[in-house]
């Protein structure tokens, strides 16, 4: 197993830092937020992206996926969706990224016009993608928040340069049990997506194995040989604590789950398919 962070739990911070923290504190990548707010995203010249690339190579640090916001099902016109995936796919590309980051983002329509704009989409760009040695993963999120309904889009694409980042919040707060999740995703997934919250009332990020989501399951059910991928919604969430000194655990509670040794206040799942602590 391999371990990565999202920058999104370090705000605006020098890609220097970011890898700096990578490097120090065990992980094996970062996933990059691809936003203006951000050193790098689908604007920034080729320069900096050189410089960026260098910058991770000399701190032994990979970039797992490029985190951008195209979103796939949503309604309107097909070509500025298009050109958004591209221009993620084409940074990945220059960060030797194997992953760009989506969105479904269809909410606001019915699920066969949300899934047709997205299979649509999807199947326009992969082509591109697969070009640049690139994959697009589709996360399990808002319009198709769960395992199931992002394997319904994933299954009409049928190509190798489309898959899936299980986001475990979204599908719990779905009421999709991990295991299922997991069974579900497997022939797509590009990687896990882990975090924790206070509830499911107050999405609070909290240091992973200290919330309510059921991490031991999705640990078991994610690919011995894959990543995990810690997505602390810092940026969101400014009040929370600061990443940088919860890293170290963070990782070492991860492996520990990958190693088959739960801590000891370990969780049972009631009938609604929700955690809680015994």
């Amino acid at each position: 197993m391999k371990y990565a962070f999202s920058t999104l739990g370090l705000p605006g911070a020098p890609l220097d830092r970011s890898a700096a923290l990578a490097a120090t504190h065990g992980y094996d990548g970062l996933e990059l937020r691809a936003h203006p707010e951000e050193p790098l995203h689908p604007d920034s010249p080729a320069a900096e992206r050189a410089a960026g690339l260098r910058t991770l190579t000399a701190a032994g640090v990979t970039v797992l996926a490029v985190a951008g916001y195209p979103r796939v099902a949503a309604p309107g016109a097909d070509e500025p969706v298009l050109a958004e995936l591209r221009a993620l796919i084409r940074l990945a590309s220059d960060l030797e990224a194997p992953y760009v980051r989506v969105f479904p983002g269809g909410i606001d329509l019915p699920e066969e016009a949300a899934d047709a704009h997205a299979v649509r989409r999807l199947l326009a760009a992969a082509p591109f993608a697969e070009r640049h040695g690139v994959r697009i993963l589709l996360e399990a999120h808002d319009s198709h928040r769960t395992a199931a309904a992002a394997a319904r889009v994933l299954g009409r694409v049928a190509h190798p340069g489309v898959g899936a980042v299980w986001d475990v919040l979204h599908t719990w707060l779905a009421g999709e049990p991990p295991t299922r999740s997991g069974r579900t995703l497997a022939a797509h997934l590009g990687y896990v997506q882990v975090k924790d919250v206070r509830s499911a009332q107050d999405l609070t990020p909290t240091g992973l194995g200290t919330g309510v989501l059921p991490l031991p399951e999705v640990v078991a059910a994610a690919p011995e040989d894959g990543w995990l991928c810690w997505e602390y919604e810092k940026r969101w969430y400014p009040d929370a604590a600061d990443l940088p000194g919860q890293l170290t655990q963070g990782r070492e509670y991860l492996q520990s789950l990958v190693a088959g040794q739960p801590p000891a206040d370990s969780r049972t799942a009631g009938s609604d398919g929700l955690q809680t602590r015994v």
